[in-house]
C-alpha cells in the first residue's frame, strides 16, 4: 500500500503561520533594548519575519547559509527567529557572555554571513570584528533615532533595513531536515560544539513540550521565557508558545528582580529560567515583603539543580507550582519535566517534593537509560547510579564538522551525567561525571551537597567539590557565597547538611568566597573553582 497522505513538511515558518491565522491578536508585550515596553501580536510579527526574509534574500542568503543573531529577548529577535529560517537559512544564536576567543570561534565555525546585534552589544563585535573571515553585513537591531555609531563599515539599521521591502514574499521552500538552528555548547572543555536543528525536530520538539505533562502551554496562558533565546535553543518557547497561541511577555535585557518581577506585572503565568535567577527573585520579594505574584502560577526552573527551598518557597508561600526540568544543547533541549503522575499525587506534601527535586520523567520523543561503564543496563531503582543516555527525534546525532558521530551504534548519546531512575520513570541528575566526587570508592552527588546547603537562610550559593585526600582519593568541601549582611557558621551549614546525608559524605570543609565563578551559559563552573582553590593553596584542615 502506497502511502495516501500528503506531504507536508514540518517546517517551522508553519508555527508562525498557524499562531498569525488562528492567534492574531495575541500579545507579544516586549521590553525593548532601547528601554519602552512595545505591544505586538502574531499577525506582525509574521509580516515583520516576512521581511526579514525578504530582505535577507535581497542579501543573497539562502538555503545553506547561516545568519547569526546576538540579541536579548525581544520581538525584534522574534522576528528574526521566524524570518532567518523562512529565507531558508539556519539561524545561528549567540551568547554575548562568551568570551572573546570563544566568539570567534563560534562565528567562524559556524560560517555566519550575516550577523544581526543589538545596539547595546556592538562593542562586543567591534572588539572581534577584524578576525571574523565570512561574515559580509552586520545589522544592527534598533531604529534610526537609536542607531549608533561604529567602527564597523557599512552597518545596517534594522528598522530601516525592514522597512526597504514589502513583505509580498513566500517562504523559501525546503525539506522538513534541512538546518533550521545552530547552537554551541558552552565549551567548558575545549571549544564549543556546534549543534545543528532541524525544522524537522524543533517542530517535534515544539509538540513535545506543548504536552500536558510536560509545559501545558495553552491558547489561554502567558509565558514570559527569561532564559535567554540564545540559551540551548531558548527552550524552544520560541516555537512552543505561538504554536499553542500563547501570549508571550519578552524581558529584554534587564535580569535584574525588580525588572523581572515589573513584567511579571503583564498577566504571566508561567515562566522559565536557571536557579539563579529564581533566587535572586525570591531574595527580592523577601525584601519587599508587600509584593506578591498574583497571576504567576507556573514556573519552569532548569539549567541547574533546583534547591528544595526555591521549591517550597514559590509553592508554600506563593501558591506558584514549580516545574523542576533537565535537558542540554544536544536535546533541543527538553528531556524531563517533574509534572505528576498519579502515583505522585497520591503521595503526602512532603513526599511530593521530594519527588520534585528529581527533574521529571521525559516526553514521548525522549528515550532513556542508565548504565555502568561496561554498558550494562542498570535497575530503575531511585538508588542506583549510572551514566545517563538519551536518543530521540530532537537529540544530535553529529556535532557540526565533527565528522563522527555522536552517539554509540543504537543511536544513544552519552549526556555526561550520572543519574537514578525510578520505578515511575522519574529521572534524578546526581552530577556531571566530571564533577562526581569519588571518596574511598563511593560517590558523593555534588549536587544534593548543594542543594542541601542553600537550605541554611543565610547562604546565597553554594557549590561542592572534591580536593585530594591521602587516603580517601577526594574529600568534598562546599565553597560558600554569604547572603549580604549575613555570617553563618561553618558548623550550622554543615548541620543542616548532615540531616540529609550519611557521616562519610558530610564535607570536611566550608570555604566562603566572595563571590563563585559560574560559564557563559550562567552554571557554577567547577573547573575553574578547582583552580581558585589550587592558586589559594588550599589544603584540606587536618
Amino acid at each position: 500500500m502506497h502511502n495516501l497522505m500528503q506531504n507536508w513538511p514540518l517546517r517551522v515558518e508553519r508555527i508562525i503561520d498557524h499562531a498569525a491565522r488562528y492567534h492574531p491578536n495575541r500579545k507579544i508585550i516586549s521590553r525593548s533594548v532601547e528601554g519602552p515596553v512595545t505591544h505586538s501580536n502574531y499577525s506582525e510579527i509574521r509580516t515583520k519575519a516576512l521581511q526579514v526574509a525578504q530582505a535577507l534574500s535581497g542579501l543573497g542568503i539562502g538555503r545553506g547559509d547561516v545568519v547569526g543573531v546576538m540579541a536579548w529577548n525581544t520581538a525584534r529577535h522574534l522576528e528574526i527567529w521566524y524570518g532567518a529560517p523562512g529565507a531558508g537559512a539556519a539561524l545561528h544564536t549567540l551568547n554575548p557572555r562568551l568570551f572573546a576567543d570563544q566568539m570567534v570561534y563560534v562565528i567562524n565555525h559556524a560560517e555566519d554571513k550575516i550577523l544581526f546585534v543589538d545596539h547595546d552589544l556592538i562593542p562586543l563585535i567591534e572588539a572581534i570584528w577584524d578576525k571574523l573571515t565570512t561574515v559580509k553585513h552586520l545589522i544592527i537591531m534598533t531604529d534610526a533615532d537609536h542607531m549608533p555609531e561604529t567602527k564597523i563599515p557599512g552597518a545596517i539599521c534594522y528598522e530601516d533595513w525592514v522597512a526597504s521591502v514589502d513583505g509580498d514574499f513566500e517562504w523559501v521552500k525546503g525539506e522538513e531536515t534541512d538546518a533550521c538552528g545552530i547552537c554551541y555548547t558552552s565549551g567548558t572543555t575545549g571549544n564549543p560544539k556546534g549543534v545543528v536543528y532541524t525544522h524537522r525536530s524543533n517542530t517535534l520538539h515544539a509538540l513535545a513540550c506543548q504536552s500536558p505533562d510536560m509545559l501545558g502551554l495553552s491558547s489561554r496562558e502567558t509565558i514570559m521565557p527569561v532564559v535567554p533565546l540564545f540559551h540551548a535553543n531558548g527552550w524552544s518557547i520560541g516555537y512552543t508558545a505561538p504554536m499553542a497561541g500563547a501570549q508571550m511577555v519578552m524581558p529584554g535585557r534587564d535580569m535584574s528582580p525588580a525588572g523581572l518581577y515589573e513584567m511579571l506585572g503583564h498577566g504571566v503565568n508561567i515562566t522559565a529560567a536557571v536557579p539563579t535567577i529564581w533566587l535572586l527573585l525570591l531574595q527580592y520579594l523577601e525584601a519587599n515583603q508587600e509584593l506578591e505574584l498574583p497571576d504567576l502560577e507556573r514556573v519552569v526552573i532548569g539549567g541547574s539543580s533546583c534547591p528544595r527551598a526555591v521549591i517550597e518557597t514559590f509553592q508554600n508561600k506563593y501558591g506558584v507550582q514549580v516545574l523542576h526540568a533537565w535537558g542540554m544543547t544536544e536535546l533541543s533541549p527538553l528531556g524531563t519535566i517533574c509534572s505528576f503522575k498519579p502515583e505522585v499525587m497520591e503521595l503526602d506534601p512532603d513526599a511530593r517534593v521530594d519527588v520534585q527535586e528529581t527533574t521529571g520523567h521525559p516526553p514521548f520523543t525522549v528515550d532513556l537509560k542508565i548504565t555502568d561503564d561496561e554498558g550494562r543496563i542498570l535497575p530503575w531503582d531511585s538508588n542506583t547510579q549510572g551514566r545517563l543516555w538519551a536518543r530521540g527525534d530532537a537529540v544530535v546525532g553529529e556535532y557540526l564538522k565533527g565528522n563522527q558521530s555522536a552517539t554509540d551504534s543504537e543511536g544513544w548519546f552519552d549526556t555526561g551525567d550520572v543519574a537514578t531512575m525510578d520505578p515511575h520513570g522519574y529521572m534524578a541528575i546526581r552530577d556531571r561525571s566530571k564533577d562526581v566526587i569519588k571518596s574511598g570508592g563511593e560517590w558523593i552527588s555534588s549536587i544534593d551537597l548543594e542543594n542541601a546547603a542553600l537550605g541554611h537562610p543565610d547562604v546565597a550559593e553554594a557549590a561542592a567539590v572534591g580536593v585530594p585526600h591521602p587516603k580517601w582519593d577526594e574529600r568534598p568541601i562546599l565553597v560558600i557565597v554569604r547572603k549580604p549582611g549575613k555570617e553563618p557558621e561553618p558548623a550550622d551549614i554543615l548541620d543542616i547538611v548532615s540531616k540529609r546525608f550519611a557521616k562519610w559524605q558530610i564535607p570536611d570543609d566550608v570555604v566562603f568566597m566572595d563571590e563563585i565563578p559560574h560559564t557563559a551559559t550562567g552554571k557554577i563552573s567547577k573547573l575553574q573553582l578547582r583552580g581558585i582553590l589550587e592558586e589559594m593553596n588550599y589544603k584540606l584542615p587536618g
